[in-house]
């Protein structure tokens, strides 16, 4: 009877032991069902379409520059708003919106406009963020037309296009556009170009410029864009600021060259400055405002256009580099470029001699630092050497440098002609010794004829 009762029991304790089981079983089923269903927030799922263009940048860039991608005195856009140490301008942004406003004979109706404009585009605008961000409505559409207007009347007031205070802070204080104008070239700094170019339309100033041609004008205080590409600006579209900027670097055909496959031994990273000195090759400026992008290579020698190189150009390479980097649908223009140069700069020495030759405009640092900038640049950077814009003028440059006879010609002309001394004594030497050849044959004929006479 008791074998009996302990073995119900015990049966009784398996069935609660299996439901029990089961319960624990579909409890683990929905739980992980819930995160199957969710979202992803820090890389959106939308993130690889052409539309989504503004990327938290890699942290693999990050740690080689702490500093380069993050704003220090202005937030525009989601990833850093609320920041406390970007509060200052953020104050005044609701001055200059007060300004813009002013002008107009109903503010409110203005204001009106730009919000149901940017509210109109909200979902489209949201899609321009590989984030996910967590503003309602109503806080990222403010954040939007707030940060869109101060952009603005920012470029506005500094091009003299509208009236500005002469003591305003903001372009008193030597110190705040320079930081303004760099913070805005940051890829995590962005809002897309439309929303700019929507409210600049309801807030026409009937100037008859393009909002394009006035962003390249705000920046040209910093890189230099001549005429000819203000006069085309409206033609480059740009997804947001610092594409916009990018793009007036970049050349208009972007077609793929064909290449000659025979001579891919060739096509391999660039040699250093110095050695390609070494090997005979010349480097020379070439004179082109319009891009730093048009390098040539033409008998044996190597035509760079000058690079002024600074922190505001340094900030914008490394923020070019993380966007084509994420930017899946744009060719990799800046990426090449400073590739490529990180290959003719391996060490000081490099960067010394590329000044020396007027290639590199040093206001950065030593040429300790220009160095050090250029090979951190290229790390954890993905790059096709084969796409790359430069490759052919790459196969041209090593297929010279490997040539045996530029290579022994220069190595003689650097070891007997290096100096102006040096040369006059070979000169001499060949001199004595066409004049010992001479002595010798008279000397000969001299000895040959008297005997013939005889």
């Amino acid at each position: 009877m008791e074998s009996h009762l302990n073995h119900t029991r015990g049966k009784h304790d398996h069935a609660r032991a299996t439901r029990a089981g089961e319960a624990e079983w579909h409890n683990w089923v929905s739980q992980m069902q819930r995160k199957i269903d969710r979202m992803p927030k820090l890389l959106s799922e939308t993130a690889g379409s052409s539309s989504c263009c503004i990327f938290r940048v890699p942290q693999s860039l990050v740690e080689i520059n702490k500093k380069a991608y993050k704003p220090r005195i202005v937030s525009i856009g989601p990833y850093h708003h609320g920041q406390e140490h970007l509060m200052m301008i953020e104050e005044h942004k609701w001055r200059f919106l007060r300004h813009v406003l002013s002008r107009k004979q109903d503010p409110s109706g203005t204001l009106s406009l730009c919000f149901r404009a940017v509210a109109n585009l909200e979902m489209n605008i949201r899609e321009c963020y590989s984030e996910t961000n967590e503003f309602t409505s109503h806080d990222f559409v403010e954040m939007m037309v707030l940060d869109g207007c101060f952009i603005i009347e920012l470029f506005c007031k500094f091009t003299r296009l509208v009236d500005k205070d002469p003591n305003d802070p903001i372009f008193k204080m030597n110190w705040i556009i320079p930081f303004l104008m760099r913070d805005l070239l940051k890829l995590e700094n962005q809002i897309p170009f439309r929303v700019l170019q929507s409210l600049f339309d309801i807030l026409a100033l009937n100037s008859g410029i393009s909002f394009a041609w006035l962003t390249l004008k705000f920046f040209s205080y910093m890189l230099e864009r001549p005429a000819s590409i203000l006069d085309k600006a409206s033609t480059f579209d740009g997804k947001h600021l610092l594409d916009l900027v990018r793009l007036s670097f970049c050349p208009t055909d972007n077609r793929e060259r064909p290449r000659d496959e025979r001579r891919d031994t060739f096509l391999r990273f660039i040699q250093p400055a110095e050695k390609l000195h070494r090997a005979g090759i010349k480097f020379k400026t070439r004179n082109n405002k319009d891009s730093f992008l048009d390098i040539k290579f033409t008998n044996g020698v190597l035509r760079i256009p000058p690079l002024p190189m600074d922190d505001f150009i340094s900030s914008f390479f490394l923020n070019c580099v993380a966007f084509e980097q994420c930017y899946g649908h744009c060719p990799k223009y800046i990426t090449d470029y400073t590739t490529f140069l990180g290959g003719l700069i391996h060490t000081p020495t490099d960067a010394g001699f590329l000044s020396d030759h007027k290639i590199i405009e040093n206001f950065f640092g030593t040429d300790e630092e220009v160095a050090c900038f250029f090979t951190n640049v290229g790390k954890d950077v993905a790059f096709e050497i084969r796409r790359s814009y430069p490759s052919k003028l790459i196969e041209d440059v090593n297929e010279y440098y490997w040539n045996d006879w530029h290579v022994r010609w220069a190595s003689l002309r650097h070891k007997y002609f290096d100096s102006p001394w040096s040369g006059i004594s070979v000169l001499a030497a060949i001199f004595l010794l066409i004049l010992t050849t001479i002595q010798a044959a008279f000397a000969v004929i001299s000895y040959i004829r008297p005997s013939n006479n005889n």
